[in-house]
């Protein structure tokens, strides 16, 4: 039977350094078996959440946890402990003590503090999980309560349950808090004489408990111990080991095939791809050369990376068949920086139908450093590859990886960058080795998967007699060129008539109502035989002629597959339509042939667009029916292709539901396949951007491949997609909202985590009709505001973002409070105008703009002359100035850090205890006189606020706008901070958490401020809170001052903390 245990926390503990601090940690003892969890340094309310497992050998057992002060140079300074009785657990309800405080107790029950009076017990917050069998482990888990339910760190709500026990009470109510020392000796000795006394439950149990391994192991060691039994007993049972390696592998194989119910190939994993190649081999000999018990694979693999002692278990069905799994084990070599330890490898099948197979490799490795805190996951995707030239079938191994964490951990980064560069360095040793066992092969030798399925395409070729017959095969123009044959022979067999009436000669009119009847179906008929070979004469003159031109340049390349149609609906008397398609892209067209009565035509006609210096966003598609030369085509369906929202994979076949009243009534749909490929290579970011900073006239930094990956991984964009800049501002809807916005070659992004609501959009620069500048105003904090309208019907899924939308259907976005506003306005215009505006648009700007260039120069001359022999003389003046200001500058630059950037650390920099009541502290935040005059005081000039708002049930909003006065900041910068508060659960007291942002201060973007007043009343006091404020910077980019400015910030924080406490005391004591 195991015993599991899950340190979560402790409060309250006893100072045992000079500094006044201590570095708890955890040591847990059950018999022999000993653990400990890490030591947290400085630490006084430590939060470990680490979780063990013990094996049970007598019920008679008390498991021992103590808490220990960690010393570097001495021995370590004994805390507290606490005894747990292993058969409390067993007769507990549902075999679980649940969750619970325990009281730490000193080893000397006599043991007096400091001062003479009783022991402060401090509180250790411990799950305890039942006592369960090995055979009924799993079944546990998932029916009674175990770790992973268990509230996480930091969550008490649970605490309010009280648990009972059979005849006596847990540690945590047996020792309650009491005046006297004696009499808590008597109640210590009362619990251990209950603690050791043996009932029936005791004696069943020990029957049927065995002795076994005594060895500890953790919770993640626990989840693989039947992976690992499994593969140690391969020598211990040989029986299972032959019914095992007698099932067939290519067996397997056709069952998981038959089981196979379609679906897509997994995607890669986030932490990128370290092998994708080529090789002359079917996917199913290449799956049977890697995962195949009879291949040599695995063991030349182990070999050539120094592994030993490979272990591998037998492919086995799980899950009622649905998932087939084996378990490899090896020990891995030692490296400068980590033993030699033992890695354990569950490999499970995520899709085989016969042509593609995705396995996905969870490696845990306990024993390294964090070990318990991760797994390696790596996923495997063979594809059938291109046809080669000799006609045999070739396939593509795919290899990505990822770190999955099941715990937080300050190490995250760390561990990251090491699996990166071991499974780099692991795989190049894996390429070589496959290369050994199946030939690579190069895509320039077999051609591009593009050329491959576009030269399987065969346009469909018919005669124009055949089309001909075809079109006008049908009853009206039938009877038209009978009626016409009969009247001809008419004419040929019937003399003439005399001229009577109005006639004369060469001039013969109908004698009769019947001959003028006759007269005018024959014009009829006439028209419509007219009408009909002049459509087809038109049609066919029209034959796609944009099919199979080549596109010209070099840039970006685009390539559509017209393949098929489906569901076209025939409008008029026609019974079938006369499809073409017409594709746009940044202004520029290709039509296809016109298809003949068809409503599933096909076409396999191809097109391409000339090289295009940017990559393009969008392929409009619109389907038309032809109604000859002189008619308006009408139109069939659209649709338009958003490349930033598709992936290059999903676009090589596609099916597009056309959009419209006819498209969406009848479902129609066009099959294509659209390749997007540059040909300038890897210097078109570097040249946009050189054209980009001609245009803004500021150096643009080009990004790193990191932050380009993180910015992409945060609005899913596709990889060609690079980062021009990102600014700090605020989005102005009902109240402004602090974030970044970011732009790139192609489109405009937002991004904000306020408070942990997170908010996220991007549009098109294409959508922007037009970009406005509002003047400061009181309600934007004396900010800028630049307003982006789109075009109508343009951004709807931006609409969240918007701030209003117009009676034209246009969605207007509000964006204040820029660090740098002209610089951020230079930016986004020329963007804007390099992607949105026509090329007569730009040359009737640029000519404006250099008219007034002229003007402006001519009067900038003669003012240039008289002021330059002064600027001469304070050149050398500041240059001293500006070196020392250069070394810190950083306006706009750094890297972006991504969504993934860790969580921010918020440390205690301030606690105290104020003479004035809990409700006169919140005077600091209700907006009132009080409010302002100290902030005044405390330094904040042009002290502005916004009143309080209702987010949600119980949490309020506003917006600060002040600047600093020069005895705390010699910038005098500008500061824009959100605050938001509430009330704290179960006590009379409140939260209020802060967002600052320091505009016009030094590497001021580089960062934001994060507070936390936590007040509280307190009870031994008639008059008198508890505050608390703790400190957090998110680092917005990188820079080596980091240590600096955080120094910098927290003593300028301190000394105005002070002030403004101080100064609402005496407002306390003024007013009563």
């Amino acid at each position: 039977m195991k015993l599991l245990v899950r340190v979560i926390e402790a409060k309250n503990i006893l100072a045992k350094d000079a500094n006044g601090l201590t570095d708890p940690y955890v040591k847990l003892q059950l018999g022999k078996q000993k653990f400990r969890t890490k030591a947290l340094k400085k630490c006084m309310n430590p939060s470990w959440c680490e979780e063990f497992t013990f094996k049970v050998e007598d019920l008679k057992e008390e498991l021992v946890i103590s808490v220990l002060d960690e010393d570097k140079y001495f021995n370590d300074d004994f805390v507290g402990e606490t005894k747990v009785p292993v058969s409390w657990v067993f007769e507990a309800k549902d075999q679980s003590l649940g969750t619970a405080w325990y009281t730490l107790q000193s080893k000397n029950k006599k043991a007096k503090s400091k001062d003479g009076g009783p022991v402060l017990f401090s509180l250790l917050f411990l799950a305890l999980v039942a006592l369960e069998g090995e055979i009924l482990l799993t079944i546990c888990f998932s029916q009674n309560s175990t770790l992973l339910e268990l509230p996480p760190s930091g969550d008490h709500s649970t605490l309010s349950k009280k648990h009972s026990f059979p005849g006596r009470e847990p540690a945590s109510r047996s020792f309650p808090r009491m005046s006297s020392s004696s009499r808590l000796d008597e109640v210590l000795s009362s619990a251990e004489e209950k603690l050791h006394a043996p009932t029936f439950a005791d004696r069943i149990a020990q029957i049927f408990n065995k002795n076994g391994d005594t060895t500890p192991m953790t919770s993640n060691e626990a989840s693989d111990i039947s992976d690992t039994e499994s593969v140690n007993s391969l020598d211990g049972e040989p029986k299972s080991e032959e019914q095992s390696s007698s099932v067939d592998f290519k067996e397997l194989m056709r069952s998981l095939e038959m089981k196979d119910q379609g679906g897509e190939l997994p995607s890669n994993l986030s932490g990128g791809v370290v092998l994708d190649k080529y090789y002359g081999a079917t996917p199913q000999e290449l799956n049977s050369i890697i995962f195949s018990p009879d291949s040599n694979f695995l063991k030349s693999s182990a070999d050539m990376q120094g592994s030993t002692d490979l272990q591998t278990g037998p492919w086995k069905f799980e899950n009622n068949g649905e998932s087939l799994k084996r378990v490899v084990s090896s020990i891995k070599p030692p490296t400068k920086l980590v033993k030699a330890l033992k890695a354990t490898e569950e490999q499970t099948y995520l899709k085989a139908d016969g042509k593609a197979f995705a396995v996905l490799a969870s490696v845990n490795t306990p024993d390294a450093p964090y070990g318990k805190t991760f797994k390696a996951e790596v996923l495997y995707c063979i594809t059938p590859g291109p046809e080669q030239p000799s006609g045999e079938q070739s396939s593509r191994l795919v290899v990505s990886w990822r770190i999955n964490f099941s715990q937080s951990t300050m190490m995250k980064g760390m561990i990251e960058n090491g699996a990166r560069q071991g499974i780099k360095e692991s795989f190049e040793q894996i390429e070589k080795l496959l290369a050994q066992m199946v030939k690579p092969l190069d895509l320039k030798d077999i051609g591009s998967e593009k050329d491959q399925l576009l030269a399987s395409l065969q346009v469909e070729h018919q005669s124009d007699w055949k089309l001909a017959a075809q079109y006008f095969v049908h009853f009206p123009v039938i009877a038209a060129i009978l009626l016409g044959l009969y009247v001809l022979t008419h004419l040929s067999l019937a003399m003439p008539s005399p001229v009577q009436g109005l006639e004369f000669v060469g001039l013969d009119l109908p004698d009769s109502p019947s001959e003028l009847i006759v007269c005018v179906v024959l014009v009829l008929l006439g028209q419509r035989l007219l009408d009909s070979a002049s459509r087809f004469m038109q049609a066919r003159a029209q034959k796609g002629s944009d099919h199979g031109i080549k596109g010209q340049g070099d840039g970006w390349l685009l390539t559509v597959a017209l393949i098929e149609g489906s569901n076209f609906v025939h409008v008029n008397s026609k019974r079938c339509s006369d499809p073409y398609v017409v594709f746009t892209c940044n202004g520029k067209k290709r039509t296809s042939s016109i298809k003949f009565q068809r409503s599933k035509p096909l076409w396999n006609e191809i097109f391409e667009f000339d090289a295009m210096d940017e990559p393009p966003s969008t392929l409009n598609v619109e389907v038309f029916d032809f109604n000859g030369p002189f008619s308006e085509a009408t139109s069939l369906g659209r649709a338009e292709i958003n490349f930033l929202k598709s992936s290059f994979s999903d676009l090589s076949d596609i099916w597009i539901p056309l959009q419209g009243k006819l498209g969406q009534a009848f479902e129609s749909k066009l099959h294509l396949k659209i390749f997007l490929n540059n040909t300038k290579g890897s210097n078109v970011v570097r040249d946009y951007i050189a054209k980009m900073e001609k245009e803004v006239g500021k150096k643009i930094k080009l990004r790193s491949p990191q932050t380009n990956s993180a910015f992409q991984k945060l609005f899913g964009l596709p990889p060609e997609e690079f980062l021009i800049n990102d600014f700090a501002c605020n989005l102005k809807r009902r109240m402004p909202l602090q974030g970044r916005l970011f732009l790139s070659v192609r489109m405009v992004g937002f991004h904000a985590d306020l408070f942990g609501h997170k908010t996220k959009f991007f549009f098109l620069w294409e959508d922007i009709e037009d970009i406005q500048v509002i003047p400061p105003t009181l309600s934007s904090m004396g900010s800028p505001i630049m307003v982006m309208i789109l075009k109508p019907g343009k951004g709807f899924d931006a609409k969240h973002g918007a701030k209003k939308q117009d009676s034209d259907g246009r969605l207007k976005f509000h964006f204040q409070s820029f660090v740098s506003f002209d610089v951020a306005q230079r930016t986004i215009m020329a963007l804007w105008k390099a992607r949105a505006l026509t090329p007569e648009q730009k040359v009737q700007i640029a000519e404006e703009e250099s008219e007034a260039n002229d003007v402006q120069n001519t009067e900038e001359e003669s003012a240039a002359e008289s002021v330059h022999e002064e600027l001469e003389s304070k050149r050398h003046l500041t240059a001293d100035e500006d070196s020392d200001a250069r070394s810190l500058q950083n306006e706009d630059g750094g890297s972006f850090r991504g969504p993934e950037a860790d969580d921010i650390d918020m440390s205690m920099v301030y606690s105290s205890v104020l003479a004035v009541p809990t409700s006169f502290f919140m005077e600091l935040f209700r907006g009132n006189d009080i409010d302002q005059r100290i902030a005044e005081r405390a330094g904040c000039l042009n002290y502005t606020r916004t009143p309080w708002e209702s987010e949600k049930p119980d949490v309020y909003q506003r917006q600060l706008r002040y600047k600093f006065d020069k005895l705390i900041s010699r910038y005098r910068g500008e500061v824009t901070s959100t605050q938001q508060k509430s009330g704290l659960s179960g006590t009379n007291g409140w939260l209020v958490e802060e967002i600052m942002n320091l505009q016009g201060f030094m590497l001021g973007n580089c960062f934001t401020l994060h507070l936390r007043y936590q007040v509280e009343d307190l009870p031994s006091r008639s008059v008198g809170c508890s505050v608390q404020v703790y400190l957090g910077i998110e680092w917005l980019r990188h820079t080596r001052h980091q240590k600096r400015i955080r120094k910098s910030i927290t003593s300028n924080l301190l000394k105005r903390l002070r002030v403004m406490f101080s100064e609402l005391e005496k407002e306390y004591i003024s007013g009563a």
